[in-house]
């Protein structure tokens, strides 16, 4: 099942990287990302009311894949279970985490910046990873690096990427998806305009048709 999941992140191929306050602007979001073409949404931990919003988007929005973003603790681990999570994407990797992630039976990225980060993900079973911070860490040049001597790893590329350099990330065969903040601006969620975010949405939908086919994996 969480192989299935992966590879559902894969076939969307980029992820929407969001910061939301309220339940009803996590609904209204991951609805526009929908009209848009994107099935998969990343609710990052970063707001008091981010657990809520994931909860309502599991229950009000099922047609999208609700994934939770910057889970740095086994605590956040049940929780964002128990709000109906079926991913958890996190920074960094630790095996307290890696332990908590296994126990609730989920799916995880964990986040990897270098090769040391990288054994200790695959040393405890996990070969899709997020690379974090992408752009800061070395970008593409560094990624082509750890792809030689981990070539069983794919990455999910995350940090500094927009629809300018997303093209060259997603043509990678190792890249799986990308995620970016660019789907879903701050002042285009505070002001409601959700057709903005739509739009944005189906910009990058076809962005990933063009690079990868009409059926991106």
């Amino acid at each position: 099942m969480s192989q299935n999941l992966i590879e559902r992140v894969g076939r969307c191929a980029v992820v929407p990287v969001v910061v939301v306050e309220t339940p009803a602007q996590g609904v209204d979001l991951a609805r526009a990302l929908l009209r848009g073409g994107i099935d998969v949404i990343e609710v990052t931990l970063r707001t008091p009311g981010a657990v809520d919003a994931l909860a309502a988007i599991a229950a009000e929005v099922p047609d999208i894949l609700p994934i939770a973003g910057t889970v740095v603790s086994p605590r956040q681990v049940a929780e964002v279970r128990r709000a109906g999570a079926r991913v958890l994407i996190s920074p960094g990797f630790t095996e307290a985490v890696s332990d908590a992630v296994r126990a609730e039976g989920l799916a995880w990225l964990p986040g990897v910046a270098g090769a040391s980060d990288v054994m200790r993900a695959t040393a405890a079973g996990w070969d899709v990873l997020k690379f974090f911070p992408a752009e800061q860490a070395g970008g593409l040049p560094m990624l082509k690096a750890l792809s030689g001597p981990f070539g069983q790893v794919r990455f999910c590329p995350t940090g500094g990427i927009g629809l300018s350099n997303a093209p060259d990330y997603l043509a990678q065969p190792f890249v799986v998806a990308i995620g970016g903040s660019w789907l879903a601006p701050a002042k285009a969620i505070a002001d409601g305009d959700f057709g903005r975010i739509e739009q944005l949405a189906r910009e990058a939908r076809s962005l990933a048709e063009r690079v990868r086919g009409s059926t991106p994996a």
